[in-house]
């Protein structure tokens, strides 16, 4: 139950760093015009659910009250908004595009990508741990999720970076398409099958 506990622990700084990762992301992507940081504040805050749902279930477990069924909803719910993102962001890059919108440089994008590639590799290594030393399976699944912010965090700040040092605006839609692509892979698994658990 310690253990379970300190990953009730790790999901609510989870929720607290995508609060303000996704805020800062949408802001700071709407006034440079940047659909990389659109797109990965989008993904913010699906993955902000997806904290909620995991931290609201380790809770009820450790209370000895959860309910798969509230999980499985959530979890529902937020592949279909992960589904809905995609096009969403597809036609933004396509409208931008043709109407000609180039990224401006944005350092509070950079702060913020920075502070996803420090911050998201200690809860995706935690959450993992503790997901398998326990078989907790939502948990392992939502270390997933932090280890691909991670991942998209890196694309997103080489993109930033090139646009700030180099003025290559066009680098900001190659970063746009890497982030969806990720995305589009987290959607995939989420109307997968999922393995069955006791834990569950």
């Amino acid at each position: 139950m310690q253990k379970l506990h300190r990953g009730l622990i790790l999901e609510y700084i989870s929720i607290g760093w995508m609060s303000i990762e996704g805020s800062a992301s949408l802001i700071a992507g709407l006034l440079a015009g940047s659909l990389a940081l659109v797109a990965f504040g989008g993904d913010s805050f699906i993955e902000l659910l997806s904290a909620y749902a995991v931290a609201a279930y380790l809770s009820k477990r450790q209370k000895g009250t959860a309910s798969p069924k509230l999980l499985e909803d959530t979890e529902r719910i937020t592949g279909v908004l992960l589904a809905a993102l995609i096009p969403i962001m597809a036609l933004g890059a396509v409208y931008s595009f043709l109407t000609g919108t180039r990224t401006e440089a944005s350092i509070p994008g950079i702060a913020v990508a920075i502070g996803a590639v420090i911050i998201m590799p200690g809860l995706w290594r935690g959450k993992r741990r503790i997901g398998v030393e326990t078989g907790c399976v939502p948990l392992s699944v939502d270390a997933v999720e932090s280890a691909t912010c991670f991942l998209m965090s890196i694309a997103l700040l080489l993109g930033l970076l090139t646009v700030y040092l180099f003025g290559l605006w066009w680098v900001d839609y190659l970063a746009a398409g890497i982030i969806l692509v990720f995305v589009a892979k987290e959607a995939v698994e989420a109307f997968a099958p999922g393995e069955d658990s006791p834990s569950r």
